[in-house]
C-alpha cells in the first residue's frame, strides 16, 4: 500500500481552538449536526479534541483543520494540518 493511499484513510476535521494553555497542545471544538435516531430532529453535537501544535502558534478562536495521527500521548491523537482563519 502506497503512502498516498494510506494517508487518505485518516480522518480530517475542522474546528475552533478553545484552549491553548498547554505546551505543544491545543483543544479544538468540532461541531457536528446529527439526526436524532428516534425523533428525527437535527441536533448539534460538539466534540473536544486535543491536538498536537508543535510550534505553539495557535490562539483561542482560530479556525483550524486537524488530521488523525498515531497516538502522541494518552489523549492526543490529532495533529494540526493548517490554520484556515486567524482569530480577529
Amino acid at each position: 500500500m502506497s503512502e498516498a493511499t494510506e494517508r487518505n484513510l485518516r480522518k480530517s476535521r475542522t474546528g475552533i481552538v478553545t484552549s491553548n494553555k498547554m505546551d505543544k497542545t491545543a483543544v479544538v471544538a468540532v461541531k457536528q449536526s446529527v439526526k436524532h435516531p428516534l425523533y428525527k430532529k437535527t441536533v448539534k453535537k460538539t466534540k473536544k479534541l486535543k491536538i498536537h501544535d508543535e510550534n505553539n502558534e495557535l490562539n483561542i478562536g482560530d479556525k483550524v483543520r486537524v488530521e488523525e495521527t498515531r497516538p502522541i500521548s494518552r489523549e492526543k491523537h490529532w495533529r494540526l494540518v493548517e490554520i484556515i482563519e486567524r482569530a480577529k
